[in-house]
């Protein structure tokens, strides 16, 4: 090993040295320290201490490192080789810093060290420092954790504002016990302060002390009402099923009413309901294969506490088209594996079996429950279709051929959006109120995407919308409208070319050109199968009025603006979150397109361009004639509730609010429950603030959760004052002055 390496780990091996005796120093007190703190009760000042003695540490164990370099190990060097001739600082010098003759000793040194071995410079550990830091550390962790602080031998926890008095009643120990239901699996414990969070319908057990012992005591919520306590052997006790979150305090007789026990808060956990998620298949919408016999479903369900351990499949053959549609139900029972917090269900299907014929769908849904009791709770999954193409129909010419190609590229859907918000209705219980309505607005969405393809059908322009939003328990839409109204897939378009396109004559379609296209009466093929485009751009000018482009009859054609209307009113039903309202319109809007589709006589019609002339005398000329000034809209920001302004100008300390009217305030909090994220929050500030009017920290945080319920203004435009002038006005006339001159 060449001389550089051997001093580099020697230099090495002496600094850890040191690092790890500071480290046995310093740490063990911060340890201890923190692990008291801990057992008295102070979490917070424990995590602060230890924080803080971490980093003196840390400075200590540097500052014990830093002397450990080559200054140091040039002296143990010379210290303890006599070989080094009381030179070795000539091993860490520059070369340009030293003489010849100096180098050459240099030279004699490194063979030295290279050659001869290297003693063991290492400090020596400082054993008494160690064993003392260590020693008296672990002696004060057992002290901690063996001395019965906060808890006695009956599992009593001592109040924290626990005072022997002689005269009003306090609370010197408690115990708190909850029994969660027996759905959920959990075990029984005690809770670690009055404070508490447990599932909702757990059972909770008070056992309390008092010094003196009072006649009587009680459990006060915040709602009013109260639960007197039993005394007993253990003393004070009393039993609560919690189903809702709630305050309360514990309030013995003859405790002094100008100073009331603080408020404690217990959550109540609910119970979520279970969750089903498709696995298998990945669409929604299967094509059935001729002679298919297996269809394989796959699912999981998930839940907080457990699954039931069997689910209904639930089958649906819808048979039929338009409004003759019948439907036949059947279920059977799926057994799931795995845990039963995410249990696998897996089932395969005979469509054949089932009845399937070529047109019609297999749609299959899994129901499960989750364990709680009494009522279990359900969740369905999203449907799953399996669909067998109907047979295509038989060739027919001329534009009933057309009809027959294109239209059910447009008239498509309007029955799936009926099957989804029954679908929807059924899951409502299940579902929370946000969840309902994103999914019952994404089927508005859909409704509206439809409704837009009709108008466009009539000659209606395109709205460019956004897509809808996603849905988290449902399957991404498929990129062509999936369900058929009327009970067939569709078909190709025909090619249409030359002198073999549609029977004009028979259908009464204006074959009147005042000009030539390019290419004559040969379609165009940039154009997509069932866009509006394609169809306008091979059988009509493109350059007409959007109105007169229509394949369709006016008899027809007002059929289906009366379906526009329905699809209108079911669209507004469903993006306000109420499905139930919109089926009607739904199945109307369904009849009426069927009465379109069976329509025999469509047409196209061509008209020239009728837009009303434009008066360019009046562009540009600074005529202000007839135009009068508007005024600016009415502000629709919300208005502000008197007791809460009232409440934040006094809290901010504002001179002109006056005091805090806690009463009012309360009577505000009890009429706006709903309109609040956490209202026990805001009662349990309330509350301080009433006992302890002084209390800073009390008033901050009631202010704190006034400003969450405040309305925010709208933005609008400043208003110009008054001090400004009439700018605009002087503009105006020196303009005017202007073209005089």
């Amino acid at each position: 090993m060449s001389a550089a390496l051997r001093l580099r780990s020697t230099l090495r091996a002496a600094r850890l040295r040191v690092v790890l005796a500071s480290a046995l120093v310093a740490l063990p007190p911060v340890v201890a320290l923190v692990v008291v703190l801990a057992r008295m009760g102070a979490s917070g000042a424990a995590a602060m201490l230890g924080i803080a003695g971490l980093a003196v540490s840390v400075v200590f164990i540097v500052l014990r490192a830093r002397p450990i370099g080559v200054r140091w190990l040039a002296g143990r060097l010379d210290a303890t080789r006599p070989d080094m001739e009381d030179s070795a600082a000539l091993l860490f010098a520059h070369r340009s810093d030293i003489s010849a003759l100096q180098r050459l000793q240099r030279e004699r040194l490194r063979r030295r060290v290279a050659d001869a071995p290297m003693p063991d410079l290492r400090p020596d550990w400082p054993r008494r420092r160690i064993a003392l830091s260590c020693g008296l550390s672990l002696l004060a962790i057992a002290l901690a954790v063996l001395w019965p602080q906060a808890v006695d031998r009956d599992g009593m926890r001592a109040s924290p504002t626990a005072r022997h008095t002689a005269g009003a009643p306090q609370l010197q120990r408690w115990k708190l016990q909850i029994q969660p239901p027996a759905y959920t699996g959990l075990e029984a414990y005690e809770a670690e302060a009055l404070d508490a969070q447990a599932p909702a319908g757990s059972q909770l057990v008070w056992t309390l002390r008092f010094d003196p012992q009072p006649a009587a005591a009680a459990l006060r919520f915040h709602d009013g009402s109260a639960l007197a306590l039993e005394q007993g052997e253990g003393g004070w006790s009393a039993s609560h099923r919690l189903d809702a979150s709630t305050l309360y305090r514990i309030v013995p007789e003859g405790a002094p009413a100008e100073s009331a026990p603080p408020l404690q808060r217990l959550d109540a956990i609910a119970d979520e309901p279970p969750r089903v998620r498709v696995v298998a298949p990945a669409q929604s919408l299967s094509t059935m294969s001729a002679g298919q016999r297996r269809w394989t479903l796959e699912f999981e369900a998930t839940d907080d506490y457990g699954v039931a351990a069997d689910a209904r499949l639930h089958i649906t053959l819808a048979k039929g088209t338009g409004e003759n549609i019948t439907f036949a139900e059947s279920s059977r029972s799926v057994r799931g594996s795995g845990p039963a917090t995410r249990r696998r269900f897996e089932v395969t299907l005979d469509p054949i079996g089932l009845g399937i014929a070529q047109g019609e769908d297999l749609v299959a849904r899994l129901e499960v429950r989750d364990n709680r009791a009494p009522r279990p709770q359900l969740a369905r999954s999203p449907s799953l279709i399996l669909r067998w193409p109907a047979p295509p129909p038989p060739d027919v010419d001329g534009l009933d051929a057309l009809a027959r190609e294109v239209l059910p590229a447009y008239f498509r859907s309007q029955r799936q959006i009926i099957i989804d918000a029954e679908a929807l209705l059924e899951e409502r219980p299940a579902l929370e109120p946000e969840r309902f309505l994103a999914r019952s607005d994404a089927l508005g969405v859909d409704q509206r995407v439809l409704r837009l393809r009709y108008g466009q059908f009539m000659g209606e322009e395109a709205e460019d919308g956004p897509a809808p939003p996603p849905v988290d328990d449902a399957a991404p839409p498929p990129t062509t409208l999936p369900i058929d109204d009327f009970g067939q897939a569709p078909a190709a378009p025909a090619e249409q070319g030359g002198e073999s396109g549609p029977d004009r004559a028979r259908t009464g379609i204006l074959d009147l050109h005042d000009h030539d296209h390019e290419d004559g009466l040969q379609p165009r093929d940039t154009a997509a199968f069932g866009s509006m485009e394609g169809v306008l751009e091979e059988y009509a000018h493109l350059h007409d009025l959007p109105g007169a482009a229509t394949l369709l009859s006016p008899r027809t054609r007002e059929t289906l603006r009366r379906a526009l209307g329905e699809m209108w009113q079911s669209e507004l039903a469903l993006r306000q979150g109420d499905p139930a309202r919109a089926l009607p319109f739904a199945y109307r809007a369904l009849q009426f397109i069927q009465q379109v589709r069976e329509a025999d006589r469509i047409y196209l019609a061509r008209t020239g361009s009728q837009l009303p002339p434009i008066d360019e005398s009046r562009r540009l000329g600074g005529d202000r004639d007839g135009i009068g000034r508007r005024p600016l809209p009415p502000s629709n920001s919300p208005a502000q509730d008197d007791e809460l302004v009232q409440a934040w100008r006094a809290l901010a300390g504002d001179p002109g609010a006056g005091a805090l009217d806690v009463d009012a305030l309360e009577h505000w909090l009890g009429r706006n429950q709903g309109r609040l994220d956490d209202p026990l929050e805001l009662v349990a500030a309330l509350d301080a603030v009433r006992n302890d009017p002084g209390c800073q920290p009390c008033r901050s945080r009631l202010r704190a959760g006034i400003w969450t319920v405040l309305a925010r203004p709208a933005a609008r435009p400043a208003l110009r004052s008054p001090e400004e002038g009439d700018t605009g006005s002087r503009y105006l006339e020196a303009l005017q002055e202007e073209e005089e001159r």
